[in-house]
């Protein structure tokens, strides 16, 4: 059965990530990033950005949260074990860094079928502590039939 379009515009709770140093350093390292200002505190200190930032995606990481209230979303009843990632896309407007808290709320895009699967497309949008835009994602997750 479909997943019913009538989820569209379905707003969920936000959820709130504090940035934090190590956080960014160990996500840095699992990429094999070795930016200097994902990982040096007295390098980064002296940048204009004033202490560690976060590379672009650890989106994925402050994110996380409303991709799992989708997911565990019982009036959707998405099988999760036929779920795949399609897709993401980014659009990042602030510099995310070491020590801000990120407000992150996710909301249900769009809803559709090809052929026998269904496609679920969530929009995030993620504010620091100023309310100032840091990221808008979108992601798109498809749901085998």
């Amino acid at each position: 059965m479909p997943i019913d379009k009538t989820f569209i515009g379905k707003e969920y709770k936000p959820v709130y990530y504090v940035i934090g140093q190590e956080k960014i350093k160990e996500y840095a390292l699992a990429i094999g990033d070795h930016n200097p200002l994902y990982l040096d505190s007295e390098v980064a200190k002296k940048s204009s950005y004033g202490c560690i930032i976060a590379p672009p995606m650890f989106v994925v990481v402050f994110a996380k949260e409303c991709m799992d209230a989708l997911f565990i979303d019982k009036e959707l009843n998405i099988n999760f074990a036929r779920l795949l990632h399609g897709e993401q896309e980014f659009n990042f407007h602030k510099i995310v860094k070491s020590g801000d808290t990120v407000k992150s709320i996710g909301k249900i895009k769009n809803i559709f079928q090809k052929g026998n699967n269904d496609f679920v497309e969530l929009e995030t949008k993620s504010y620091n502590q100023h309310n100032e835009l840091a990221v808008e994602g979108l992601w798109t997750f498809v749901i085998r039939g």
